[in-house]
């Protein structure tokens, strides 16, 4: 099986690409600087904001590999702020990177999916796209459309036995988390607040996520298409109780 996870350097991308290396496949990192890629990954360099770059990319791929089977549509940015914070020109740069970076790498990659017996397409999403998050609104935008994204494609390409699902992380445990927490007035206590916000009670980890698109992307879940899966640590679906006051 072949491979192609996006913005697999770091995070959720690295954790997925290692996840499926370790059951058997050849997997192709695509990442503006996959410098710190470990064999025996490929990385190599692509933009996805650059359709030119994408389409080098991509080929690279396929003359390693001699197709792909599975495309993960992970890389993506982030972005704070309300409806009023964001500029337009970074409406238009996270649009471009988070819902159209992913149609370019799609688009490239579909006529080799077409070719595989088991082709899979897992987007990342987020639980941006299920609920209301404070300061998220560009990011939230992205994703919900991500979500939707992913619904459509589904439905498009499922005649050609191409099956395509998402997964909607909660918090992960990211470089890019631990940044934004770095940056924090008080990162003790914002740490503790995204924790809190989790039922579970923590991060939800690289590697979980990783399990969760590795599963849609297994020709075990051949009868799974359309179908947006959560790795939210309850976040979307549960109203624990508090605990009662103690006496």
């Amino acid at each position: 099986m072949s491979a192609v996870v996006t913005g697999g350097a770091s995070g959720i991308g690295l954790a997925t690409a290692k996840l499926l290396a370790d059951r058997g496949a050849r997997v192709a990192c695509l990442d503006l600087d996959p410098a710190a890629v470990p064999e025996p990954l490929l990385g190599i360099t692509a933009d996805i904001s650059d359709d030119a770059s994408v389409r080098a990319g991509i080929a690279t791929v396929v003359r390693a590999h001699g197709g792909i089977d599975v495309l993960v549509n992970n890389a993506g940015i982030g972005a704070l702020g309300t409806v009023e914070t964001n500029p337009d020109d970074e409406w238009h740069r996270v649009l471009d990177v988070n819902v159209v970076g992913m149609v370019r790498v799609t688009r490239a990659a579909l006529p080799h999916l077409r070719r595989s017996s088991y082709a899979a397409i897992v987007n990342t999403c987020s639980i941006a796209a299920w609920a209301g998050l404070p300061d998220r609104a560009l990011y939230s935008a992205s994703k919900g459309a991500v979500q939707s994204l992913t619904l459509a494609m589904a439905a498009d390409h499922v005649g050609e036995g191409i099956r395509v699902n998402c997964v909607n992380p909660g918090t992960v445990d990211t470089p890019w988390v631990r940044r934004l927490l770095n940056s924090a007035g008080d990162p003790a206590a914002e740490l503790a607040a995204l924790q809190a916000r989790q039922p579970t009670g923590r991060l939800v980890g690289p590697e979980e996520v990783a399990a969760a698109i590795a599963y849609l992307a297994s020709p075990y879940s051949g009868a799974t298409t359309g179908v947006v899966l959560g790795v939210d640590g309850g976040m979307y679906g549960l109203r624990p109780r508090s605990a009662p006051p103690p006496g």
